[in-house]
């Protein structure tokens, strides 16, 4: 089974710990990784886009001209489609473009990311995490303890707010909750910060 050292809040090592095979000592699948990014950016994406067809386009109620006699084409609208400043044929509309993959294979995916990572030496865990006020400078110094100088993602247990508190206005420091943990932002970052209490979380889930 995979172990990694275990680290103290100041940089020194306070033993192992050994990590559930199932979540992460697995062979990654990089095609299951690739269709969970591929669904987490589809669903970042706003779909806002719209334009206007011939009924929400200003004006044209009147006919322009004659059905017959003129020698023009016959029209029926100035804001037909063919017109200038008319309506717009098949052009986008509002709709959503999230989707969503089977459990089985999202789980697949992330248990792929998190056991690359670990593959690489880019798991870091820490005992625990705690800080009496908000404070980025103490936790710039954790970092530094820990020599994580690179992306880092920092996984938390729920409700310990003045750890995150103090690490999002850090450039390169993305934190989020053990039970929030997505492909997209284990991708993203180079290194991987969890907190004992955070690792158990996501073993329970995954495992």
């Amino acid at each position: 089974m995979p172990t990694v050292a275990l680290f103290k809040q100041d940089g020194t090592q306070n033993g192992e710990v050994t990590l559930n095979e199932a979540v992460f000592g697995i062979e990654p699948n990089e095609s299951v990784v690739y269709d969970a990014i591929l669904m987490h950016r589809a669903s970042l994406r706003q779909g806002t886009h719209a334009v206007k067809n011939r009924s929400a386009v200003r004006g044209g109620g009147r006919k322009p001209w004659r059905q017959k006699g003129t020698g023009r084409a016959r029209q029926g609208s100035i804001r037909s489609p063919q017109w200038r400043g008319g309506g717009v044929v098949f052009g986008p509309t509002p709709r959503s473009y999230s989707y969503k993959l089977p459990r089985k294979v999202r789980r697949l995916a992330i248990k792929s990311v998190l056991s690359e990572k670990v593959a690489e030496n880019n798991l870091v865990v820490v005992d625990t995490l705690q800080f009496e006020a908000p404070k980025t400078k103490e936790f710039k110094q954790v970092l530094t303890n820990l020599s994580v100088d690179s992306k880092v993602l920092v996984v938390l247990e729920n409700d310990n707010d003045n750890v995150a508190l103090s690490a999002r206005n850090l450039p390169n420091v993305s934190v989020v909750n053990a039970e929030n943990v997505s492909v997209l932002d284990v991708v993203a970052n180079d290194k991987l910060l969890f907190t004992q209490t955070a690792l158990t979380q996501v073993e329970e889930v995954l495992a």
